[in-house]
Formats: C-alpha cells, sequence, structure tokens
C-alpha cells in the first residue's frame, strides 16, 4: 500500500474544488444495500431480481455514474482507513462451503486509481490523525460489493472502488467518515454501502421463511428503520443503547458500519424508501435504503 497524509474536515471536502478527474453532475443517490447470503448473487430469487430492477431504474433516472464507492461490511483494516487504487480490481470469493458456480463468478469492473489518489488526499481519517492509504495490490471487489454490483450493473463498464471499515474505531467516526463523502454525489459517485442491519450468524434458521425473524431481530430492524424514516439519521451510531438487543442483532458490528457511512452521505430532507424488507435465516435482516432517488 503507498500513503497519502490527510486533515480536512467534512467542510472542507465539502467547499474544496471537485476532484480534477470527475466531472460535476445531477446529485446521485446513496443506497444501503443488504446483501445477505453470497447465494443472492447467483439464485433468481426476490432480492437478486430487486437489485436488477434497481440497476436499470438508477441509469434510466440518474444516468450512469462515473465511479460506484462501495463500503462493504467485508474489508476491515485495523489501523487506518484505506481506499482500493488499482485499476483491475480482482474479484474475491471471501466465503466457503458454497457451490463452484458461485466461485466462478466474475465482476471485472475496472478501478478508477486516479480518483483513489485524489480522494486520499481529501479524506480525514477521523479524530485519528492518521492518513488515508491507497492500497495499489491487495485487496479488489469483495462479495459484499460485487454480489449485489453485478447484478445491478451487469456490464461491469462503471469504475468501482471500495473504501473499508476501521473495525477498532468508534461508530460515530465512521458516521463522520460518510459525511465526508456527501460532496462525492455531485460529481457522479454513487454511494453503495453494503451489510446487513441484522446479521447473527450463528443463529441462522435455514428453513426459515422470509417473514419469520426472532423477536430480537424484529425490535433491532424495526428500531433502525424508524430512525431512517423519522431522518434521525446520527441517532444510528448510538445503536448499542440498545444493550442484549443490540448484542444479538450483531454479534460483531462489520455489518451494520457500513450503514452508519451511506447515513453520514446523506443530504438533510432526504427521503428514504427501502425495499427488500425482510429476513433470511430469521436472523439476516434484507432491508435496503435508497436516498435522493429520482
Amino acid at each position: 500500500m503507498s500513503t497519502t497524509h490527510s486533515f480536512h474536515s467534512p467542510d472542507q471536502l465539502a467547499a474544496a474544488a471537485g476532484l480534477a478527474s470527475l466531472k460535476p453532475s445531477p446529485r446521485m443517490p446513496v443506497l444501503f444495500v443488504g446483501h445477505g447470503s453470497p447465494m443472492n448473487a447467483i439464485e433468481d430469487n426476490e432480492y437478486r431480481q430487486s437489485w436488477q430492477t434497481l440497476g436499470q431504474s438508477l441509469l434510466a433516472q440518474h444516468g450512469k455514474p462515473q465511479l460506484v464507492l462501495c463500503i462493504s461490511a467485508h474489508w476491515l483494516t485495523r489501523n487506518e482507513w484505506a481506499l482500493t487504487g488499482m485499476p483491475k480490481p480482482r474479484t474475491i470469493h471471501d466465503f466457503g462451503g458454497f457451490p463452484e458456480e458461485l466461485f466462478a463468478q466474475q465482476y471485472p469492473a475496472p478501478g478508477f486509481p486516479e480518483v483513489a489518489s485524489e480522494l486520499a488526499l481529501r479524506l480525514d481519517s477521523p479524530q485519528t490523525n492518521r492518513p488515508v492509504l491507497v492500497d495499489e495490490t491487495e485487496w479488489g471487489l469483495d462479495h459484499g460489493t460485487w454480489s449485489a454490483l453485478k447484478p445491478m450493473f451487469p456490464n461491469a463498464d462503471i469504475p468501482v472502488m471500495q473504501l473499508s471499515l476501521v473495525y477498532s474505531r468508534p461508530p460515530e467516526e465512521h458516521f463522520a467518515l460518510g459525511e465526508q463523502l456527501r460532496a462525492l454525489r455531485d460529481q457522479g459517485v454513487l454511494v453503495v454501502a453494503s451489510g446487513n442491519i441484522v446479521h447473527n450468524l450463528r443463529a441462522l434458521k435455514p428453513d426459515a421463511a422470509p417473514n419469520q425473524a426472532y423477536d430480537w431481530a424484529s425490535e433491532f430492524d424495526e428500531h433502525v428503520a424508524s430512525r431512517i424514516e423519522a431522518g434521525d439519521l446520527k441517532a444510528l451510531t448510538r445503536f448499542q443503547e440498545l444493550g442484549q438487543v443490540a448484542q444479538r442483532a450483531h454479534p460483531t458490528f462489520d455489518h451494520y458500519l457500513p450503514l452508519l457511512h451511506a447515513a453520514g452521505a446523506v443530504h438533510e430532507g432526504e427521503t428514504p424508501r427501502f425495499f427488500n424488507s425482510d429476513f433470511q435465516m430469521a436472523a439476516i435482516s434484507m432491508r435496503s435504503a435508497i436516498w435522493g432517488a429520482a
């Protein structure tokens, strides 16, 4: 990885001149996608179908993004935030025990190294005084990214960049980094956060129907949905105040953190729209949201 130092506030980023490699554009939406099982990438189910329809709608209503910036639950970095900066990010199959058809999937979308370098200069790792890194060789596109983007944009002709999650940092800092992404939406950048509002693999019920969920899973999902509907997005950072309910919903909260980045990138007054608002195997909330859609 190469390192790039950065000490800018969200306001400085928003006020700065646009990134030279991107053109000003009508504002792009921001998405939080519940990606669930990797099998959703290849099964002809309601989730994959909704991603296909969503991609077609986004292209028709907002035009082709210049870049998709994805925050996936599956790229965790130890101390510093990082951006993928390779010209051809590899497709990562970061799972096990699934059919060969899933391992055969490829998503050869290009990267955008120029934007990665520019953006690393603008972003500020909140409260840490640490650089944002540009990863030129190690990562790529993990299944949190490609499993949803491949149905959305099957031609793989839109550049894709991932932003990592620093799991050790508090939720407020993830929201603050999302705030810094807000201005990018006016330069043709589609911000896509990919995780799950409830994600407890230890409690899965493989035969559960989509409308079945544990009481604690429904409670947490409904609490988060109510905050999103009310526009009280900063309250999403206080999810641990729900105590045992939050602990059951997220034994580890890597799948929750992308939601905070998406919420931070939302402009005041933007109305959310939910889709896929049900559960997989009783313990994975597939609830997804889009803000700023036409």
